[in-house]
């Protein structure tokens, strides 16, 4: 079975504004926290490909270092990134995908391995949840097409519901921390 990562990255001069950060501090933590990110995923067994969408040079760069492949988007947020992810992997479908946002910090190949170990057979989704159950910090679809992804509305609890409509199998995982 074939699984694709979808890592849709801001721009590293805009994200985690909300921080309050000077750009250059801002810029510095983003790309230390995809480093990690793409470090973990692109050594994990589980995975046989990544995606990384992204219209940052630096994040770009990062991707492709690792052996990831880029796609440029244009800024129109996470859940039209991830669609842009999609349709190229549309000509040669993964089995199976799994979406990590840019910024999930101390995640380890086994977290990874271990989610990967939960799956099902197609169709099914897992969610993994953040902390305060109203994000969501990884996301599990097989098929690929199983679902369009809503970040930034409760995310959360809108990819819990959706599978169940299309008569798949969700869970939902919940780390330790």
């Amino acid at each position: 079975m074939r699984v694709s990562a979808i890592i849709p990255v801001k721009s590293f001069a805009i994200a985690k504004s909300r921080l309050g950060l000077p750009p250059d501090k801002t810029a510095a933590l983003c790309k230390m926290m995809l480093d990690e990110l793409l470090d973990t995923v692109c050594a994990s067994p589980a995975i046989d490909d990544t995606v990384v969408v992204t219209r940052d040079a630096q994040a770009a760069g990062a991707a492709r270092k690792r052996g990831a492949y880029v796609v440029e988007d244009q800024g129109e947020g996470v859940n039209r990134a991830v669609a842009i992810a999609d349709a190229h992997l549309a000509s040669d479908p993964p089995d199976s995908s799994v979406i990590f946002p840019q910024d999930i910090p101390f995640m380890k190949t086994q977290d990874v391995d271990f989610m990967m170990r939960h799956a099902g057979p197609p169709p099914c989704a897992i969610v993994v949840p953040s902390r305060r159950f109203d994000g969501t910090n990884a996301l599990y679809r097989s098929p690929s097409c199983l679902m369009e992804t809503h970040y930034d509305e409760d995310s959360y609890k809108i990819h819990l519901t959706r599978p169940e409509r299309r008569g798949a199998p969700r869970w939902s995982l919940c780390g330790g921390s």
